[in-house]
């Protein structure tokens, strides 16, 4: 099958892996850097699959930034382009979905269009009829950062907004690349196909803000905070899982959909859906507030990544303790061994590990790390069992 991929971001990337295993795959960005790197099978992106794939696998699969080639004779075009949260319309920028749409039906108006991409509830519906065309499906993804092709070959599930022999051909192309084969399928309307992608997002954040909201508890009346999550996990129904604490849920997908579910709430009643996203700045305004209580002079940002195998830190949670701090006058210094540069946003970012610490008077610390064990005195952390 000839298919393109609109979108050389994890989800796409992936996907496009995945499916250039049995198929002819074009995948199409406007960014010429990363098109250059997948024709020389390099991955633009942090994802030990990806990688290992493009460099051993034989793969189908071409870059390219020429919208004739990527459109003209594709059966199936897949979008997969950013959708950030926009503060402004309280409402997810799907500009790139419908100018993508648009380019596609001036070349090839037969093609069916799968949409990847993070929408607002209903959207999929307002696409048909906006292009009036009927052959728009919406697929929603479940990928990790850094796991993202992992994620692909054992997926957990596979959601088509399609129940005719088109929504089950698509399904089987899925299939047909992954390892994992017998995971569950579900054909449902685009609607609900959106719904169920935001709800996920919404539940993992809720988890990660109960246990987060936990564990401030166990710190203000000096309890400790794992001896309560392991019986608390003990609980087959809660699980020993996705119950690490932290400085509160960030990466590119929880804040943007939390919010984004909530604006679809309006004018619906509702308590937990506005809690979940107001626990998550509670949190890092009480952590900020005890990292100020200890009344050192310089603090020093242990990486900025939200989690390990990720070389991505946008809207990571230790940004939201930054910017906070920086309101309130505090010197700091950061270390995070992705950024090249001297500075980030007027901070001082040290190279060497051995000079941040040695400047650092206390160090924040999202995740711990082995390489912190000698001054882990110095250390501020929630972590609890080192993992994300």
């Amino acid at each position: 099958m000839k298919i393109t991929v609109v979108g050389i971001g994890y989800v796409g990337l992936a996907n496009a892996i995945l499916l250039a295993q049995n198929n002819k795959v074009n995948l199409m960005d406007i960014i010429s850097d990363k098109v250059d790197l997948i024709n020389q099978r390099k991955s633009p992106i942090q994802d030990p699959y990806i990688s290992e794939y493009l460099e051993s696998v034989k793969l189908d699969l071409n870059a390219t930034m020429d919208q004739n080639i990527a459109y003209k004779d594709a059966e199936l075009i897949i979008i997969a382009t950013p959708t950030d949260y926009d503060p402004s319309t309280n409402f997810f920028n799907t500009k790139s979905i419908d100018d993508a749409i648009e380019k596609i039906l001036k070349v090839n108006k037969n093609a069916t269009i799968l949409i990847k991409s993070t929408v607002p509830v209903g959207y999929t519906e307002s696409l048909k009829r906006k292009f009036n065309i009927p052959h728009i499906i919406f697929s929603p993804e479940f990928l990790r950062e850094g796991q993202a092709l992992y994620d692909c070959l054992y997926p957990s599930r596979i959601i088509i907004s399609n129940n005719s022999d088109k929504g089950k051909n698509l399904a089987k192309l899925f299939i047909q690349g992954a390892i994992k084969k017998d995971m569950p399928i579900l054909y449902t309307n685009s609607t609900e196909a959106e719904a169920i992608k935001l709800f996920s997002n919404m539940y993992l954040a809720m988890r990660v803000t109960f246990f987060n909201e936990l564990d401030t508890f166990s710190s203000k009346h000096e309890l400790s905070t794992k001896q309560i999550i392991e019986g608390v996990s003990l609980d087959p129904r809660i699980g020993d899982y996705y119950n690490n604490p932290s400085f509160g849920y960030g990466g590119y997908c929880l804040p943007k959909d939390t919010k984004q579910l909530l604006a679809n709430y309006k004018d619906i009643p509702n308590n937990i859906m506005q809690a979940i996203v107001d626990s998550n700045e509670t949190r890092k305004d009480f952590l900020v507030n005890e990292i100020i209580n200890t009344k050192v002079k310089i603090v020093g940002i242990y990486r900025l990544i939200m989690k390990s195998n990720s070389d991505n830190y946008r809207e990571s949670a230790i940004l939201g303790i930054i910017q906070r701090l920086k309101d309130k006058n505090v010197d700091i210094i950061i270390y995070e061994p992705q950024i090249n540069q001297n500075e980030l946003e007027g901070l001082k970012v040290v190279k060497k590990i051995n000079d941040f610490i040695n400047k650092s008077e206390i160090i924040i610390a999202n995740r711990y790390h082995p390489e912190l064990d000698k001054v882990k005195d110095k250390v501020y952390t929630r972590d609890i069992s080192s993992k994300d």
